[in-house]
């Protein structure tokens, strides 16, 4: 166990050397292939604030990053043991002296069922995004989200090799990979560091610092009624903004 674990470290590691665009984020966030239970509904109210980030904004009319809040409600049910649906509305920016609404986003969410409790898990998300053309000139994109994780006695190690794309062909679909290594202190606590990359696009990978690359400490917390993610991201390279606080607060409502 111990030789597969120095392996995935040193995967992530590789993958987390140095990190294209000040792109802003709603949801800053690494799936794990947990799933709403069936009939349940869930909310998850992303948020977060860049301290020190770039001054462009991310197209004509947009907010730019630095001292920018950015968010988002998830709404999800679980349909089944395996599948959950997903609408996250509304997608909202706050900055600059202006609040501006920047779309809406339909998901499907696959994977293992009762994924917890098992030492590999797997699964897939599908996003389909309408932009405001403030946030992104492409009208129409989508995300999808391949989940691979595994959970190793108090160790979690999870990557999300996730492709983005304009439907402009696949070599300009974007390659931005996040992964996350938790150490689960206790049943309701865990600490944990997570990667957050942009490669560009596939047909055109960037280097060195024309990549963009985070670097989150993380604290969770899963109470009974209510679960919290709170994380300081760091920018390795020129490329990513500097400093990013994020706050996830997740709650089922039936």
């Amino acid at each position: 166990m111990i030789n597969r674990l120095t392996a995935i470290l040193l995967l992530l590691g590789s993958v987390g050397l140095p990190s294209l665009c000040h792109a802003q984020a709603d949801e800053i966030q690494v799936y794990d292939a947990g799933l709403a239970e069936p009939g349940v509904f869930n909310l998850t109210w992303h948020n977060n604030y860049t301290f020190d980030g770039s001054h462009a904004a991310p197209a004509p009319g947009g907010i730019a990053p630095d001292h920018s809040l950015n968010g988002v409600t998830e709404w999800a049910y679980g349909v089944n043991s395996w599948f959950e649906a997903g609408l996250y509305l509304p997608l909202y920016t706050v900055g600059d002296g202006s609040a501006k609404v920047n779309g809406l986003k339909l998901r499907a969410l696959v994977a293992r069922p009762d994924a917890a409790n098992h030492r590999f898990v797997y699964g897939l998300g599908f996003e389909l995004s309408y932009n405001s053309r403030h946030w992104d000139e492409k009208r129409i994109t989508s995300e999808f989200r391949p989940i691979i994780g595994w959970h190793l006695g108090q160790f979690d190690v999870i990557f999300n090799p996730i492709l983005d794309t304009a439907y402009d062909g696949i070599g300009d679909m974007v390659f931005a990979p996040s992964m996350r290594l938790a150490y689960n202190v206790s049943p309701n606590w865990a600490l944990a560091l997570e990667e957050y990359a942009d490669f560009g696009p596939l047909n055109d990978l960037a280097s060195g610092n024309e990549q963009s690359h985070q670097l989150f400490a993380v604290m969770d917390y899963a109470g009974a009624k209510l679960e919290v993610e709170a994380g300081l991201g760091f920018g390795l390279t020129t490329a990513a903004d500097d400093l990013v606080f994020k706050l996830i607060l997740s709650r089922d409502l039936n």
